[in-house]
This record gives structure tokens, sequence and C-alpha cells, in this order.
């Protein structure tokens, strides 16, 4: 069970060890945060039940729920190697439970024998941010959300020449699964394992196959857009771009954008957004298609020094 001692607890909280059946509890904290900071919410309850499902994290011991006393829950967080996050529900902040989590978070990556730990917090997350640099955490790297609003159907510029374009069909997961790790080995710190990946994809409840067009050089594929549609947000969502790297800086990534977002567009959306990481140097990309960034986060890290 997760172990987070009493005394770094306020009065009037207990803890257990997350579970699969507490998805749609945690999304609705998650959530809450959202709205608190952003005023919508964009995770969702499968993007969670993902999270809980990665190989290397054991719900027994890396993962930790804080409820109250009338069982509401209050807080949470997971550990993996040298990543963690951590959500105070806004109704609880201020009373040391982020300070709590984090604690157990450090505990945690320390005993699995992590030297570093590092989560997510939004840069208008300003108490958490606080938090984070008073207990010795540094900024490491920039997320962006960065938005596109389709007034009109977007148009999609033809493919290369010897390029193929088409939407992502059943039994495509694999070649999927091994371009968008090769694409992002460049940045990530491990591959995903197939099964890992497909959860956080192309195996969602909200994976959208019309709306993530996949290119082909011959029978090979060598670009690819995987998109979600999430229920009760009015936006299309871009999970993950990648092109193969001999295929780069031939408008494969732009029209293959283009594509899912047309095809978002045919389905009543008027706005796409996607996620993309400093390391990934794919920002001026989205900008000259006609993304804007929306909001940004950051990803803070800190030496674990043996206690």
């Amino acid at each position: 069970m997760s172990d987070l001692s009493p005394q770094w607890l306020p009065m009037g909280y207990r803890t257990r060890s997350a579970t699969i059946a507490d998805a749609r509890e945690i999304h609705r904290l998650v959530t809450a945060c959202e709205h608190e900071l952003h005023a919508r919410a964009t995770t969702g309850v499968d993007g969670i039940a993902a999270d809980l499902r990665p190989s290397g994290l054991e719900l027994q011991v890396d993962t930790v729920l804080i409820s109250d006393s009338s069982g509401e829950l209050a807080g949470w967080g997971w550990v993996r190697g040298r990543r963690s996050t951590v959500d105070v529900h806004p109704d609880h902040r201020g009373r040391g439970l982020g300070r709590s989590l984090l604690a157990w978070a450090e505990a945690r990556a320390r005993h699995v024998g992590s030297d570093r730990l590092a989560q997510t917090v939004s840069d208008s997350d300003e108490a958490t941010i606080a938090l984070l640099r008073s207990s010795g955490y540094s900024p490491l790297v920039t997320e962006w959300l960065l938005e596109i609003e389709m007034p009109i159907e977007p148009v999609v510029p033809a493919p290369p020449e010897g390029v193929t374009v088409r939407p992502f069909r059943s039994g495509d997961g694999p070649a999927a699964h091994q371009l968008t790790e090769d694409a992002f080995d460049e940045w990530q710190q491990r591959r995903k394992s197939y099964e890992e990946w497909a959860r956080h994809t192309v195996e969602r409840a909200t994976f959208e196959p019309a709306a993530s067009p996949l290119a082909f050089a011959g029978d090979q594929l060598v670009g690819a857009v995987l998109s979600l549609d999430v229920p009760g947000n009015d936006e299309g969502y871009v999970e993950r771009v990648a092109v193969r790297s001999d295929h780069r800086n031939r408008g494969i990534a732009r029209m293959l954008l283009q594509e899912a977002f047309r095809a978002f567009y045919l389905q009543g959306k008027r706005t796409c957004t996607l996620w993309t990481h400093s390391a990934t140097g794919a920002l001026s990309l989205y900008e000259r298609i006609g993304m804007t960034v929306q909001r940004s986060s950051t990803v803070y890290s800190k030496t674990l020094t043996t206690t």
C-alpha cells in the first residue's frame, strides 16, 4: 500500500492506493483543477485510466489518494521512475496536502533508486510553482497548448510526389507505434512498449480514426497524425504528430495536420488543439500553419539526495 506517513497529513485526511476503478473519481478531481486554472477541462477519463495502467507502475505502492472525512477525494499522486503527477482539489488547497504529496513522491522516487524527480505544472498555477521552487525544483522544459480556429473548411495541400494518404485503419497500430517512438527517441526518456503506447493512443475510447491520417511512401509508413475526440469538448485534439526522419522537410506534417483539421471541421468542430514540447523544436511548424499558443506548462525537475 502507498506509504504516505500520517505525520505528513493534516488532521481529518486519510490515504489509500488508487485502483483502476478510481479513474472517474480522479477525473473529477483533475477537471476541477483544470476549471479552476483555465475555466475549461481538457482531460478525458480514458486518459486518466491510461495513466493508471502504464508499464512500470505498481498501483499499490506508486499511487496515493487522499480523502477527507466525508470520503471526498481531495488529492492524488503517482510516481514512476523520474516522473510524477500531484493534484489537489481546489476546495482543499492551502491545507498542506500539496506539500504532503510532494514529500511522498520524493520518498517513493528515492526508494526505487531515482536520482531525479520531475512533474509538469501549468504556468498559471502560481501556488504550485512557488511550492516546487521552494522545495528545490527548477524549470527544465516548456510545453505549449496550441489552437487553430477553423471558420472555413481547411485546405489540404497535395501530398509530395510518391506519397499517398489515408485514414488510420485497424491493424495500423504497430507501424504507427514504431514511427512515433522512433521520432520521439530524440527527446523522450524511454521508449514505450506497444501495449503502453496503445493505451494512450489508438486503444483509447476517444481515439478518432477518421481524423488520424497516415502518409505512406510505397508500403512504408512515413508520417502520422493521431487524434482524439474527447466527449463534452467541442474541439478536436491531435495527440501525436510524427514524420520519419528521412522524409522530413517535405511538407508531410503540414499536410497531415491540415487533413486532420479538415476531418474535425466536417464533424462540426471549429477549433483544434495540440500540445508540443520545447525539446521537439516543432513550435514554429505549428505557428506557420496558423496555430497560436493558448497556454503553457513547465516541467520542473529536482535532483534527489539520499536522506
